[in-house]
Parts: C-alpha cells; structure tokens; sequence
C-alpha cells in the first residue's frame, strides 16, 4: 500500500505553503502528491506561480504529482479552470465534478473522493470514461469499500482510502465562513486565511462538533485508521491517503509509514500521532458502519464518544 498526500482544504498563504511542499518533497514517505485548489476558485490564484516550481521540485524528489480539480463548479470561470485543467497531458490529474469528466472526454484521469463513487456499477461507468484511480468517500462502511476494491481490481484501476485528516462531509454554494463573519461570499475578504485548520462550529452547549473551511463542512475530529490498515491491504486498497492538516504533517506520514513496515504496532502509532495532534480527536466510526465522529477500539467494541 502507498502512502499519498491529498490536496490542501485550506486556505493557507502562498509562503506556507510553498514552505509545507519543501518540506514534503524533501524529507515525507509518500509517494504521490496532490496539488491544487479543491474548494475555493477564489483562493486559487494566490498559489498559481508558485505551482510549476513546486511542481518540479516534488518530481525531483521522485514523487508522483497529480493536480486536483475543483469540487464544486457554477460560475463561468470554474468552468472554464476546470476545462483548462482537464486539457493538460501532464501532470496526471483527479477530477472532483462532473463537468470534469466532461471536459477531459475519455482521456486518463483519476477519480476524487467528492465525485461520490459508491458501488461497484459507479466505478465500472467511470472507468468506462477513462478512470485509472478512484479515492473513495470517507463515510463508505468497510464492506463497501471491500466491494469497491474488488471491482475496481477486476478492472485493474486503482482504489485510494483516507486514513488520516478530518472528513470532507458537504461543500455548499453559500460560504458560511463569510457569514459568521458578517461578510458576503463576494466580499469575504478571504476570511477563512484566518482558521488554518478549519474554524471551529459548537454546539450551544459548548461542544465541538464540526469545522467549517469557507463553503466546506468538516468533521471536528480527525479520520484515523491506524488498526484499520492491514484489513484495508487484503481489501485491495492500494493508495492510503493522508490529508494535509495544521500539524507536522512530516512526522504524522512517518508515523503511518512505520506502521505500514511494521515496525510500529498501531497502539504504538497512535500514541505518537496523538502528542503530534494534542486537542483533536480520533474516529474512525464511518469505516465500522457508525456514526462518522466515533471512534471504535475494535470491530464489535462499543463506540466512545
């Protein structure tokens, strides 16, 4: 199983993030990296210059480098950036959208986890339109995602899984983010820079629950499969995705990568990536058919909240 780097959620400045791919070119145990802006096409142009160095460097470093497309497309300019993306013959690219598909007619491509490939029919129609790799939605149960493998096998495509970083569960058209800041979508004045990990959404009791990344609803905990990764590998699940979030993403790909080699037990990993992601929470309840903020000891323990 590889280990993969998904996009950046979040609307990180463009000297961080140039400073987080060095970082990942040089010293991460991953072996694919995914680029670009998924969520906002506003963010999008503050990182555009930077992205044929960053580019180059990572393939230096001898990783593959895919560029990701937008999850959500209704104005003319998504449309027509997600046309030009579907256009490149280089780097590989995922697609997020349907209007994606579309735009790339047939040619190679990888399949994005917010492009909803549930079932096995779903992933025989998409390799149909050229799909050579498929990330799964987070809230598949395990046995869904066992099916998806097998068929995606059969067809001889990849199958890429997120065990670590929290849960994309909705991006809507309205950017809540903006609202609770007294400020319009048009005019947020890119508020969301402000909460480099997601802004924090409670409950009027005080509880965490959630965390909103401009027009994106995330979970407040953070997906973790440690215990999960072996039963994962005779699944067929070839690409194991971690999602970049505000800690020392170096150590937390190290952390999975030792547990990949065995040569760190999974009590023993989450014991180091828990002191690596003091103050959040693990779950893993949508892999155990619960629900998604959950986190399960072992298949039949009862859920902690």
């Amino acid at each position: 199983m590889e280990l993969t780097l998904g996009p950046i959620a979040y609307h990180w400045s463009a000297e961080k993030k140039r400073d987080f791919y060095a970082r990942i070119a040089d010293e991460v145990p991953v072996g694919t990296v995914y680029l670009g802006e998924v969520i906002c096409s506003k963010r999008a142009p503050f990182f555009e210059r930077e992205l044929p160095e960053v580019i180059a460097r990572l393939e230096r470093a001898g990783k593959t480098v895919v560029l990701s497309s937008l999850a959500e497309v209704m104005l003319k300019r998504e449309r027509e950036a997600t046309a030009g993306l579907a256009s490149l013959e280089r780097p590989e690219i995922e697609i997020n959208n349907a209007s994606g598909l579309f735009a790339r007619r047939g040619r190679p491509h990888r399949i994005g986890p917010f492009l909803n490939a549930y079932n096995e029919a779903t992933i025989a129609w998409l390799a149909g339109q050229g799909a050579s790799h498929v990330c799964l939605p987070v809230e598949m149960p395990s046995e869904a995602i066992a099916a998806a493998s097998k068929a995606a096998g059969a067809l001889g495509i990849g199958v890429e899984v997120q065990v670590f970083g929290r849960a994309p569960l909705a991006v809507s058209a309205r950017c809540y983010h903006a609202r609770a800041h007294g400020r319009i979508k048009d005019n947020c004045q890119f508020v969301c820079e402000e909460d480099p990990d997601g802004m924090p959404l409670s409950t009027r009791d005080g509880g965490a629950i959630l965390r909103v990344n401009g027009i994106q609803t995330q979970s407040e905990s953070y997906v973790e499969l440690l215990d999960e990764l072996p039963a994962l590998q005779r699944m067929g699940v070839s690409h194991a995705r971690l999602m970049p979030q505000d800690v020392d993403m170096v150590a937390v790909a190290e952390v999975f990568a030792a547990c990949l080699a065995g040569h760190l037990e999974a009590g023993q990993a989450r014991d180091r990536l828990g002191g690596l992601c003091a103050g959040t929470g693990f779950s893993n309840g949508f892999y155990h058919g619960a629900a998604g903020y959950r986190r399960i000891e072992r298949i039949g323990a009862a859920a902690s909240s």
